[in-house]
């Protein structure tokens, strides 16, 4: 009976279908497809049950990254929000944090460590983020204040006022990190970002909006190739500084800014 059927069928009609459907449906065509005997037919069918099992296996790592924040909710806490910071280790413009309230039933496919992401995926899961989240607040701390009180506390800082940001109270925070004092019950998460899906929406969003900032400040001190390199010390970068000292957007309290005239 199958061989009477599909012999209606091209095998490139049945390639695409098995390309173009959903994950939903390829359980459903592989065993349809999965008798027939074609070259062409048993190479789409292997190619779908690759994807089948990709998207499987997706979809639980999308789960996983929801057990801490479910957890938290199981235990009473309602209004979790997720915290990340980026621009720690540059050497001109600010630190920034993010801090992201995600539904207890979020689903973003693809979301992962901001650092393991290009930049135009960035870009789409940020606008994806903002689009599912309940609470977005972005915070930067300049480079004035991290000289002023140093780099450790003012990303400490970031986080205060992107937490305050939210506008309205949490119960409880996951931050990606070792343990620092901040103004609600919080779990610190080494590589929060990749265990995480309210983490690694913070560090997405954190690391989108730094960005932008930074492309911004490329205009203005053109030398120093901001738009490329995001403030961190490439060779570039660090070639600029020793041939027209640091911008006054630089962190003069990092080497090899320090006691240099300012751009």
């Amino acid at each position: 009976m199958y061989d009477d059927v599909m012999a209606m069928r091209t095998v490139s009609e049945i390639t695409a279908e098995l390309t173009t459907a959903d994950a939903a449906d390829l359980a459903l065509l592989i065993r349809r497809h999965r008798a027939d005997d074609r070259a062409g037919v048993r190479a789409a069918v292997e190619r779908a049950r690759r994807r089948l099992n990709a998207a499987r296996n997706e979809s639980e790592r999308l789960r996983r990254l929801m057990d801490i924040q479910n957890e938290l909710h199981a235990h009473g806490y309602k209004v979790v929000a997720g915290i990340d910071e980026v621009g720690r280790g540059a050497l001109a413009g600010p630190v920034t944090a993010a801090a992201i309230l995600l539904p207890s039933d979020a689903v973003i496919c693809g979301i992962d460590d901001s650092k393991l992401l290009t930049p135009a995926r960035r870009e789409q899961l940020a606008e994806c983020i903002r689009g599912v989240a309940e609470g977005v607040s972005v915070r930067h701390v300049g480079p004035d204040v991290i000289d002023d009180i140093g780099i450790a506390h003012a990303t400490v800082r970031a986080m205060h006022e992107a937490l305050v940001g939210l506008g309205r109270a949490v119960d409880h925070l996951i931050v990606d990190g070792l343990p620092v004092e901040l103004p609600v019950p919080a779990r610190f998460v080494i590589d929060g970002d990749r265990h995480c899906a309210c983490v690694a929406a913070a560090s997405i969003v954190a690391k989108v909006s730094r960005d932008a900032l930074m492309r911004g400040l490329d205009a203005t001190y053109a030398p120093y190739g901001f738009a490329a390199n995001k403030g961190y010390g490439t060779p570039e970068h660090i070639a600029a500084i020793e041939r027209f000292g640091p911008s006054a957007v630089h962190r003069l309290s990092f080497a090899p800014c320090m006691q240099r005239r300012l751009f």
